[in-house]
């Protein structure tokens, strides 16, 4: 009988900077993902002047949707405090949905560290940052690493460093991601999430930046266990990854989609499932008198063949029943027996 479990995959409304800076329009995107379904509210954590130097450039999709002419520029306005992220974290527990955030630099890594969260979370700009990965192998929470940018023998260098913890690491998933706002779908690369999951003996995830939800979608049918997609209340916000965002139908439309993408996916035992298991009989064929048959004339395939409903001889018995001997006379269409 097929293992009917369902697999629930956790899907992370990735709020990120989205809130501008707003504690208000934080709680605002809090209340979407909860009513979207998902399982965590999750954003950015980040002292500006730490992350990024003085005169860093803007990335390419910060520079279309940004009046600020620097990467530090930009953070410090999205920036939000620790006691803020105390009060989200409140805020969360309240309405039910889980709190996530990520550490960006070190003294940010300090506080999020410190909030035993359910899980670390490893950005991409971090696959190759050896000391960051180092303390993230000490912590207790499961890790999750995007691997935006990375190749395959940088995500297996930063997964040796990963699992250097004592005891060893194994709670590890890998998001496959594509580091661009809003990524080209033909760069989604979803294979690649299932080989590293091959390859590394890891779970498998997908951070999504494409624009709709056609790609989350496609990974969990791919067997991804963990989908994050950024959520916005307006794609048009002045923002560097609102145009890259879900909106809320959207963000509620993909989970919609997800749960009943987990329960299409069922057990992986082939074999008849509870709800056609009443259909076998009529569906099915048995063997039976093609035309009268009389006693002792030998049965063939000129007075055999085979009809529904199934509840007689197996067809896959034609072989073993053909040049025996009818010990009665049969009707067309009457089941053939054996002694």
């Amino acid at each position: 009988m097929p293992d009917s479990s369902v697999r629930h995959t956790i899907v992370i409304a990735e709020i990120g900077v989205n809130h501008n800076g707003s504690v208000e329009f934080a709680e605002k995107l809090i209340d979407a993902a909860v009513s979207c379904g998902a399982d965590y509210g999750k954003f950015q954590t980040y002292r500006a002047e730490d992350l990024a130097s003085e005169g860093a450039s803007l990335a390419d999709y910060q520079q279309s949707n940004s009046s600020h002419t620097t990467q530090r520029e930009l953070l410090q306005s999205l920036e939000l405090s620790d006691d803020v992220f105390l009060h989200l974290k409140g805020y969360c527990e309240t309405k039910g949905i889980g709190f996530l955030t990520t550490a960006h630099d070190e003294k940010s890594a300090d506080f999020v560290f410190g909030l035993g969260l359910d899980f670390v979370k490893v950005p991409s700009g971090d696959v190759t940052n050896l000391p960051f990965l180092e303390r993230v192998a000490q912590q207790s929470s499961s890790i999750l690493m995007s691997t935006g940018m990375a190749t395959e023998e940088e995500v297996g260098a930063a997964l040796e460093v990963l699992r250097s913890g004592v005891p060893p690491r194994e709670d590890i998933t890998l998001l496959q991601c594509t580091t661009e706002y809003p990524a080209p779908l033909e760069d989604a690369h979803l294979r690649a999430m299932v080989r590293m999951g091959q390859v590394f003996g890891v779970s498998m995830g997908y951070s999504d930046h494409t624009a709709g939800i056609e790609a989350s979608l496609a990974a969990v049918a791919m067997g991804a266990v963990v989908i994050e997609k950024h959520l916005t209340l307006d794609k048009t916000m002045i923002g560097p990854d609102h145009s890259a965002s879900a909106d809320p139908q959207e963000l509620l439309d993909m989970v919609s989609s997800i749960r009943k993408i987990e329960v299409a996916l069922g057990g992986s035992v082939k074999g008849p499932s509870i709800a056609e298991k009443k259909n076998r009989q009529s569906v099915r064929k048995s063997i039976v008198a093609k035309h009268q048959v009389l006693k002792g004339e030998n049965f063939s395939a000129h007075n055999l063949t085979v009809k529904r409903p199934g509840t007689g001889l197996s067809p896959m018995l034609w072989h073993e029943v053909l040049g025996r001997i009818a010990e009665r006379d049969y009707q067309a269409d009457e089941n053939i027996e054996l002694p």
